[in-house]
């Protein structure tokens, strides 16, 4: 792919295409979660532990919110970094909150330090977007 391959109407449109599935899907799988913790997590894991899951359960919904404004975003400007902020948000939600899950239901303290990994990503996503969107005005 050249290095303006991002900027092809067809290729944005097809990447916000897949990162409006990536959201919607990952905003169900949140939706999930939360009700798994509230219900079923709740009498099984101390409370510290609930409260890491509910971390990551949080971080996830905001992100796929982030996603989907990314992809409709992209169908708007023409800029690739609108897109690659969307990967790192969604990066970010597999380090950041996959390690939180880990850790509350496995009690595995190695999951911990995966987890600043996704903040970083989560981090340079919004940086990304700032750029985008500056670059846009």
């Amino acid at each position: 792919m050249s290095s303006n391959g991002l900027n092809t109407p067809t290729t944005r449109s097809s990447w916000s295409r897949g990162l409006l599935v990536f959201a919607a899907l990952s905003g169900a799988i949140t939706v999930m979660l939360g009700a798994f913790a509230a219900h079923g997590l709740k009498s099984q894991l101390p409370p510290y532990l609930l409260g890491v899951f509910e971390t990551g359960v949080q971080y996830q919904a905001w992100h796929s919110l982030a996603i989907f404004g990314c992809a409709i975003l992209a169908r708007i400007l023409s800029s690739k970094a609108v897109l690659y902020a969307a990967l790192f948000f969604a990066v970010g939600i597999v380090f950041f909150s996959g390690s939180l899950y880990a850790l509350a239901l496995t009690g595995i303290k190695w999951f911990g330090p995966i987890t600043p990994m996704g903040g970083v990503c989560f981090i340079i996503g919004w940086v990304v977007l700032a750029v985008a969107a500056w670059r846009s005005a």
